[in-house]
């Protein structure tokens, strides 16, 4: 590395050694002893002259150096920080008037400095901190109430077990959220829904008209009560909204069809048969019942008046035996639009709704609908067939009758499923696949949701609407098991349609 002052040792050096030469030279010349003598010291003072100079001017410069750098780092420092903008990134470098460029190599980071403290002047007192409380209202065109207000009552614990978008969301209607009392002042509770929906709307496979008989079926005032018609002993619970001064009565009033606590699958049939894209069950939801000795919760299914009257011996409005569905299986009655020939034995009901049927009832493994003998599995003695003394009738398969079979008295074409009473504890090795004998398609929209992998995070959103329901099952533990079962029978399904070439179409007629 080169010092500052080595150009000048150079020029001392080269003096010096012309200084000596020619002092040899004179010393060496015939010229008097006298002048040689003065011709040398004149030389080296002059020479004396120039090195002071030399040394005086390098001590003054280093010192102007030494005095300028602090501050001059100082100002790089903040120049360079003053072109980094707020955004955080990097402006690009400023040219100089000599052509050399600024290159903000170094970020400097500068330390927030400390506040200094407010003198503390003599007689001042520090005000006194107070709580803000924030207003509430139940009706949302209220002003703010003076005085103590009110707060949401805290978390509870079943909403940390909120699936996939209802964590985190927010309750749609902010009035259904009951308030407690803050200061000993208290608004009127506003009853909280049964039917919990915590984000801007209700996952997209259940419509507006099924959140709003969920609530009519989990929320509504009970105005009476009757017998269900069909003659098997079950209980009618009218609710409030029919007409005024009509008499409390299934028709005018809307109705729910009270079940017993064992039937609670017929809830999480509804909600698998909207997330399939079926479409074809009636609304059902929870609902602690006053009718019930225990207390329990129990299944309401909506009473739907438009369905054909069923018999009372079979409960079905389309008279079939078994062999006669296989028969009409293969005839694909009313595909394609075509209008079946007479000899074919085909009814009203169009041919896809068979396979949508056998799909779901081997989902839920619901058995007294297509075999109602229990021909196709192991029953255990509780079953309606064993009980009934049915299971001898499966030496003659072709004659066993199939069980609700109903249709809209509007909609002959389409079928609806009642009495979903599924069953979660049948094994993997004991499975009725009978259910599925004669179908050759199956439904797209059913089948890709089953593919997609994403069943169990439907199930647990739609479920989750359903308070009592998810309660009543153990919450989020308890539907997770009931998931794990059917995303199996899932899967030995779509085995099964692999296996067996079978078609899968899409069925939105």
């Amino acid at each position: 590395m080169t010092c500052p002052d080595e150009p000048g040792r150079l020029i001392n050096w080269l003096l010096c050694s012309l200084c000596v030469v020619r002092a040899r030279k004179l010393w060496s010349s015939r010229r008097p002893r006298t002048r040689r003598n003065l011709l040398l010291g004149t030389a080296c003072a002059i020479y004396l002259g120039f090195l002071v100079s030399q040394v005086g001017r390098a001590s003054l410069q280093h010192g102007q150096v030494a005095a300028k750098g602090p501050q001059h780092s100082r100002d790089a420092a903040e120049a360079s920080l003053a072109e980094i903008p707020l955004d955080g990134t990097l402006a690009p470098p400023e040219s100089q008037g000599n052509g050399t460029t600024l290159q903000p190599n170094v970020v400097y980071i500068t330390l927030r400095s400390k506040r200094s403290k407010p003198a503390n002047i003599r007689g001042t007192v520090k005000p006194k901190r107070r709580k803000k409380y924030v207003v509430a209202s139940a009706v949302p065109a209220q002003e703010a109430l003076a005085g103590p207000s009110l707060q949401p009552e805290p978390a509870r614990a079943a909403d940390a077990e909120m699936p996939g978008y209802a964590q985190g969301g927010y309750l749609a209607n902010l009035g259904e959220r009951p308030w407690r009392r803050v200061r000993g002042v208290q608004l009127p509770k506003v009853q909280e829904s049964n039917i919990r929906i915590y984000s801007e709307r209700a996952p997209s496979w259940l419509s507006k008209d099924d959140i709003r008989r969920m609530r009519l079926l989990a929320d509504g005032a009970v105005a009476g009560f009757q017998h269900d018609f069909s003659g098997r002993g079950a209980l009618l619970l009218v609710l409030e909204g029919g007409a005024s001064g009509a008499a409390p009565r299934c028709g005018p009033s809307p109705c729910g069809l009270l079940k017993q606590p064992l039937d609670m699958s017929e809830v999480f049939a509804f909600h698998l048969d909207r997330i399939l894209g079926l479409n074809r069950t009636l609304p059902s939801v929870s609902r602690k019942s006053e009718f019930i000795q225990d207390g329990r919760p129990c299944p309401i299914i909506l009473w739907d008046p438009s369905l054909s009257p069923a018999s009372n011996d079979t409960h079905s409005s389309v008279k079939l035996t078994w062999g006669a569905y296989q028969q009409l299986l293969k005839q694909k009655c009313w595909q394609n639009g075509r209008a079946p020939k007479p000899e074919w034995g085909c009814t009203e009901v169009h041919h896809h709704e068979w396979s949508k049927v056998a799909l779901f009832d081997f989902l839920l493994q619901i058995y007294n609908r297509l075999d109602p003998n229990c021909c196709g599995f192991r029953p255990r003695k509780e079953d309606a067939c064993v009980k009934n003394g049915l299971r001898p009738k499966c030496d003659n398969q072709n004659s066993a009758a199939l069980a609700h079979i109903i249709q809209r008295k509007q909609d002959p074409r389409h079928l609806v499923f009642i009495d979903n009473k599924g069953f979660f504890d049948r094994s993997e090795d004991n499975l009725n696949f009978k259910l599925l004998e004669g179908i050759k398609e199956f439904p797209e929209s059913a089948v890709s949701v089953l593919k997609s992998q994403h069943l169990r995070q439907k199930l647990l959103q739609s479920l989750f609407l359903d308070k009592i329901y998810w309660e009543s099952q153990g919450g989020r533990q308890g539907i997770e098991k009931l998931i794990d079962v059917v995303e199996r029978r899932a899967k030995i399904l779509i085995t099964y349609i692999n296996a067996h070439g079978a078609k899968v179409l899409p069925m939105n007629e």
